[in-house]
């Protein structure tokens, strides 16, 4: 478990979006989004004094990037999909680095790693020290570290906490954010949840939610990050590791509520690997998928149980009762 701080400090110079250990090892960085906020506190252990923590005070992911990065002052590295291009009269334009997948025209490229060995971000670094510290925005302090190796380091204290009924049940909160204000439901859902109740979450969507006071359950925060989208694997990982301890033959047996947020391709991913491993009556929101043909909806709905939301107070009673 690691906290991360939400000041922006003086001394930081650059931020990335990804791959922080290879660039915090040797310089001070902040995460942006969800980077870093899975990772196992062992492996950060070696750039923890240069990792100082979130810049960032919207909930929407990229709603304010464009603002967002004009006070950053440093060096950007995207290494993922969420990227909105700059304006024409942006002054972080030449701040902007990409690797892996990403793409975006004119961004200083870094090349893929060779022989095994770490990417080369000396380029990036260099900037970085020719640059003004960061503008502060917020502080404040987030609670992360919460991948599937943290948890299930943790899993006879939460397997007591369960037995005991200190924890009544666990809620998938995991997914997409985006600028509609429907999904306010989700900050409104997280707020009334009782307080025996804990939210697994992983990607943007947890920027709904995650900087409520929602406190914990005997030392276990009631809100554990597993870190960005990607690391919904972490989420499978942890259930499949509590249905294990539990000695149940059937995932759907656990005390676990699945209420994601979808936004786009990567989501539909990850709730068909949801899927393909046996998880049922997931409950997606907004809406569901404007793209699915009514067969597909049928089977899904059908097989797999998949709902839809309706309002905050109905769906806690019904998905408590």
């Amino acid at each position: 478990m690691a906290k991360l701080s939400r000041i922006a400090r003086p001394q930081t110079r650059f931020m990335q979006s990804n791959e922080i250990g290879e660039v915090a090892a040797e310089e001070n960085a902040y995460g942006f989004n969800h980077a870093v906020r899975g990772y196992d506190p062992e492996e950060v252990d070696d750039y923890i004094n240069n990792l100082f923590g979130n810049y960032k005070n919207t909930q929407n992911v990229l709603n304010k990037q464009k603002e967002e990065f004009e006070s950053f002052n440093g060096p950007i590295l995207f290494t993922s999909n969420c990227i909105v291009p700059p304006r024409a009269n942006a002054s972080y334009k030449d701040r902007i680095y990409i690797t892996g997948a990403c793409g975006l025209e004119g961004a200083h490229y870094i090349p893929e790693r060779k022989d095994g060995k770490p990417k080369d971000f000396s380029a990036l670094i260099a900037h970085a020290k020719q640059c003004q510290p960061p503008m502060a925005i917020e502080s404040g302090t987030l609670i992360g570290g919460f991948a599937h190796a943290q948890v299930v380091a943790l899993a006879d204290k939460v397997v007591e906490a369960v037995k005991s009924g200190a924890i009544r049940k666990f809620f998938v909160m995991a997914g997409c954010d985006g600028r509609m204000k429907s999904r306010e439901y989700y900050t409104e859902f997280a707020e009334k949840l009782p307080k025996d109740t804990v939210i697994l979450t992983a990607g943007c969507a947890k920027y709904r939610y995650n900087k409520l006071a929602l406190g914990d359950i005997n030392g276990i925060p009631r809100v554990l990050d597993a870190g960005q989208c990607n690391d919904s694997y972490s989420l499978a990982v942890i259930a499949l590791k509590l249905k294990e301890v539990f000695g149940l033959d059937d995932v759907n047996k656990l005390p676990i509520v699945y209420n994601i947020a979808w936004y786009e391709q990567k989501a539909v991913i990850v709730l068909l690997a949801l899927l393909a491993l046996g998880v049922k009556n997931i409950h997606l929101g907004p809406t569901l998928p404007a793209f699915l043909s009514p067969n597909v909806k049928n089977v899904l709905i059908e097989q797999f149980g998949i709902g839809g939301i309706s309002t905050a107070d109905e769906d806690i009673m019904k998905f408590l009762s």
